[in-house]
């Protein structure tokens, strides 16, 4: 049994047959999803899809591409929507200096605002960096020190550096299927040294789709892929990397347990 951590399931690419898709990522053996929001005015839309499952659950935030378009948002709003039990976590937010779609300084102030929803909520937030490491450090560690939260950082292919500060702030580490390309050795190597028990699962569809899917729409069947990249890397068999997976990712997402 899989849990799926990262899906995008309400845009364009799944308009035509989501019920398809969940089908087969049930038949494959993925039994609970974390439906991601990535702008606020697309909320209703992630939590009606999940409220239509009953395997689901979503998070609540702005990604940092949209940070413009949300810039007065408080962490208030989050805290508010984050009261449907349906909500199991913050984000995702973070840092992205690859396209600069938004102005770093409207970035950090989201992710700050959001920090502050996941330390008042106590749910986990879900972090995204990209080109960022110093400055996601720098944050994090600030915003800890002022009191604790609970970290996930998604889809890791940062440094080894900020991976360290994280794990010294408990930090939580998803992998996709960027672990199974035969170019992600860096990826690789630095999860390497990440304990077991903060390894969690996604795949982050549509995108990213763990070999022998690559270049093909990702969807949360393929977790299967990303677990056998997973397992390949850390000596596991399948069977003991999904197990241990599912179990981390049960103990970070509280309300999905």
């Amino acid at each position: 049994m899989l849990f799926d951590t990262h899906v995008n399931l309400h845009g364009e690419q799944f308009a035509e047959d989501l019920l398809d898709v969940m089908a087969r990522a049930r038949a494959a053996g993925v039994t609970r999803f974390v439906a991601i929001c990535d702008r606020l005015d697309r909320f209703p839309t992630v939590k009606a899809i999940a409220k239509a499952n009953d395997d689901m659950w979503c998070s609540v935030g702005v990604h940092p591409h949209y940070a413009k378009d949300f810039w007065t948002l408080e962490a208030a709003t989050l805290v508010e929507e984050a009261r449907d039990p349906k909500v199991c976590a913050i984000g995702e937010t973070g840092l992205d200096q690859h396209y600069g779609f938004s102005e770093l300084a409207l970035q950090e102030r989201s992710f700050v605002e959001h920090i502050h929803a996941a330390r008042e909520t106590g749910l986990p937030l879900v972090v995204h960096t990209r080109e960022s490491d110093d400055l996601t450090g720098d944050i994090l560690e600030r915003e800890y020190a002022r009191g604790p939260f609970s970290i996930l950082m998604h889809c890791y292919t940062g440094g080894e550096r900020l991976a360290q500060r994280a794990m010294d702030l408990e930090a939580r580490f998803s992998v996709s299927g960027i672990l199974s390309f035969k170019a992600a050795t860096d990826v690789r190597s630095v999860m390497a040294t990440v304990p077991l028990e903060r390894i969690i699962l996604e795949t982050d569809c549509p995108y990213l789709a763990p070999i022998p899917h690559r270049g093909r729409r990702n969807e949360p069947a393929f977790l299967v892929d990303v677990c056998r990249a997973f397992a390949a890397t850390r000596g596991l068999t399948f069977e003991e990397a999904a197990e241990l997976t599912t179990r981390n990712a049960l103990q970070l997402f509280r309300r999905a347990a």
